[in-house]
């Protein structure tokens, strides 16, 4: 495993990091979920991000559960807020109010005193940037939050978060967007704006949910059981990039990966860590033995040459409006 900073902050966090969205809670079982954590620890793993929203708070007390009794001080825990948990006016947004009572549920559920990095999972128009900032801020004075970080903000966020939060003397040290060879509208802003201001990248989805691991073939059904066919997460996020053009050229890169001694997901996680802004990819596993592959990613350098024959078969397929950014 190898490591990397936090934007720049003194966090180290590894390369590739361990994620629950819709594995944990919901879509597999939890003495699987268990091993898949067991595995990611194997690996050399210690950033473990997750959200209070994802399975409806369950992927928190699953993430708990399964790491309750490794050393705390070896781990990062991630976790997010936004989203709504519950059905009151004030279970939802960046309020101080839920963003206060949000982190002690999450800490409940996590099994921990302390969250090493709070992130913001979306940017809340309807509540004052200050009042949010403020909020995060006096977590972290209380010593239940180390480091504070946004996620799918757009680069203008980015900037006027940045200011508040240095003014309150608790920077913003990242950023979680969708990234990945196919999903690219964080380059030409985001980046930029975030190199800045010192925040680094945890890019999720650097898979494109699956589909850069060159399992599904441009017409034929998706393999059953895969997250193609999952009715209750799955199915949804990926259908975008169910597209005979899209497929057939993730088969095109097989051959790239191959004179590398990779797979096409092992090289879709090596490509989004070539860019020096990320400090991590995500990854998720519905099977211990996904962890195990993917990892191999790590430490793996392309040169140029390798870079622009990705993008010759990709051509004009990659996503790269910045306006496409999710907030």
């Amino acid at each position: 495993m190898e490591f990397r900073r936090l934007g720049r902050s003194g966090l180290s966090i590894s390369e590739i990091a361990y994620g629950n969205w819709i594995t944990h809670g919901s879509q597999v079982e939890e003495e699987t979920a268990a091993q898949c954590v067991r595995a990611a620890l194997d690996a050399g793993i210690t950033t473990f991000d997750t959200a209070d929203v994802y399975a409806g708070t369950r992927a928190e007390a699953v993430l708990g559960r399964a790491l309750a009794g490794q050393r705390r001080e070896s781990l990062e825990i991630f976790t997010k807020v936004y989203f709504p948990t519950g059905e009151g006016p004030n279970d939802r947004g960046l309020g101080r109010k839920h963003v206060t009572e949000s982190c002690h549920a999450s800490l409940r559920r996590l099994q921990t005193d302390y969250l090493d990095l709070y992130q913001a999972h979306r940017f809340d128009p309807t509540t004052p940037l200050e009042e949010t900032m403020s909020a995060f801020a006096d977590l972290v004075r209380q010593g239940k939050v180390l480091y504070v970080g946004v996620s799918e903000w757009s680069a203008e966020q980015i900037t006027q978060g940045a200011e508040l939060a240095r003014e309150l003397g608790v920077p913003l040290i990242s950023n979680q967007p969708q990234y990945s060879m196919l999903w690219r509208v964080i380059e030409s802003q985001v980046v930029p704006a975030s190199e800045r201001e010192g925040l680094g990248q945890i890019v999720w989805s650097p898979l494109a949910q699956g589909a850069l691991t060159g399992k599904y073939l441009p017409g034929q059904p998706p393999p059953a059981g895969s997250r193609a066919t999952d009715e209750n997460s799955g199915k949804d996020f990926i259908s975008r990039w169910m597209r005979d053009d899209v497929l057939s050229a993730v088969q095109e890169l097989k051959p790239i990966a191959s004179d590398l001694g990779l797979n096409t997901g092992q090289l879709a996680l090596a490509w989004v860590l070539q860019n020096s802004n990320v400090s991590a990819a995500i990854i998720g596993a519905s099977r211990p033995e996904q962890v195990a592959d993917n990892v191999q990613a790590c430490g793996v350098v392309l040169e140029q040459d390798v870079l622009d024959r990705i993008d010759a078969v990709l051509g004009d397929l990659p996503q790269t409006d910045p306006r496409l950014t999710q907030s």
